[in-house]
């Protein structure tokens, strides 16, 4: 997994592009990338597959903030992103967020 950030010059935002790579995304058909950002919408940012079978998506995030996230892949696997800057106990003991700190 990989997390690449884009900050820009004249605005408070930052292009962040997530990407699934091949070696996980060739055994799903679907990934979404679900988090606060999104209120946790499990279909509002889908990320699109390549036909390397990577998966990947850009959106665009606001500057000084930190935002958790994890992607779910076929609706139903949950996956953390090995890249975040940190990662936080979810609400519900059994797991955790992903979390990228612009």
């Amino acid at each position: 997994m990989s997390i690449k950030k884009r900050f820009l010059k004249r605005k408070p935002i930052c292009k962040v592009t997530f990407r699934i790579p091949e070696e996980t995304g060739n055994s799903y058909e679907t990934a979404h990338l679900v988090g606060d950002f999104n209120n946790w919408s499990f279909a509002s940012t889908p990320m699109k597959k390549l036909k390397t079978g990577a998966f990947t998506t850009t959106i665009d995030l606001q500057k000084g903030e930190k935002y958790q996230f994890r992607y779910l892949l076929d609706e139903k696997n949950w996956e953390n992103d090995i890249d975040a800057d940190e990662f936080n106990p979810t609400p519900y003991g059994d797991s955790e967020n992903s979390a990228i700190i612009l």
